[in-house]
């Protein structure tokens, strides 16, 4: 499941944004009647997205949110986000104002600037990039988001690496001086999805926020992606540490919850939660099971892993 499998998943339910709490409640009696622990809050702040909850909350986007908060879940991902009709955005942003809930990522998503790429140092991708960081800017104040996406994109072949690291850089500087203002931090996300994306480990990712020097430019460090491209999980976390101000979740392989794959959860999460991590951490994967009983499968896999950390 990559990234634009989870924001056409979430342009097919956009249009669900409906009010109403009678399946949500339903859903919630029958989450604690299999043990699951409704409505105790984590020890770490795990973030459900749209749809993973659906045949138990249902289609609407807000009754899902209502749901996650029933389970016990404080924040939420939202990656289309900034595709949604400001009168969407507008009532997420109200609800999880109303839930005290967080907003965590959603994607600075120019189309498919993020794929021809800010390596090129070519002008119409710096100016569509920096556009739709200032359009990010007011998104992110309907539902008080901090952080944002950022891809820079593929290699560009015909440029020396040297050149290609000195045009990310130069855009994101040009990013973060948009949102330090606003005290928002885009989040710059290593993936393993393909090996023409620029960014392949967290030392590269690393080095950029280095050089881009700002408060608003930090990593998203994906648990799935780097056990696919580096492994030493904890290690690498501890070597970028002061420049990771996000993390995301999938166990690998199939990119499922946690107790799916090989990752050993369970130290995982006691590592993080021992370094006093206080932000967001995305479920950024799938169900490992369908339906209802795959939903539940989820909120227990989590239980089950956090209440290690007590």
């Amino acid at each position: 499941m990559n990234r634009k499998d989870f924001l056409r998943n979430t342009a097919i339910a956009t249009g669900a944004l409906v009010s109403g709490t009678a399946m949500a409640s339903a859903a919630t009696e029958n989450v604690a009647a299999n043990g699951t622990q409704a409505g105790k809050t984590f020890n770490l702040d795990y973030a459900p997205h749209q749809g993973m909850f659906r045949n138990n909350a249902g289609d609407s986007f807000l009754d899902q949110i209502r749901y996650m908060h029933d389970q016990g879940f404080r924040s939420i991902e939202d990656n289309g986000y900034l595709g949604r009709a400001t009168d969407e955005q507008t009532k997420i942003g109200e609800l999880l104002a109303k839930l005290e809930m967080r907003m965590g990522v959603f994607v600075v998503d120019g189309g498919d600037n993020w794929k021809t790429s800010l390596t090129t140092g070519k002008k119409e991708f710096k100016d569509k990039f920096v556009a739709t960081c200032k359009k990010s800017v007011e998104a992110a104040k309907r539902c008080n988001a901090k952080w944002l996406t950022v891809v820079p994109g593929f290699y560009e072949r015909r440029l020396p690496w040297g050149n290609q690291f000195a045009n990310v850089i130069d855009a994101m500087r040009a990013g973060a001086e948009i949102f330090e203002p606003h005290g928002l931090i885009m989040v710059l996300e290593t993936l393993s999805d393909t090996p023409e994306l620029f960014l392949q480990q967290t030392h590269e990712t690393y080095a950029v926020c280095k050089a881009v020097n700002s408060p608003s430019c930090k990593i998203l460090f994906d648990i799935y992606h780097m056990q696919k491209t580096e492994g030493q999980l904890m290690v690498n976390i501890d070597r970028c540490w002061d420049e990771i101000a996000y993390l995301q979740v999938g166990d690998n392989p199939g990119r499922n919850e946690p107790t799916t794959g090989e990752i050993n959860y369970k130290n995982l999460f006691k590592y993080i939660h021992s370094k006093g991590y206080k932000g967001v951490m995305g479920m950024e994967h799938g169900n490992s099971k369908p339906g209802k009983d795959g939903e539940l499968r989820v909120i227990q896999a989590y239980r089950d892993v956090d209440n290690f950390l007590t």
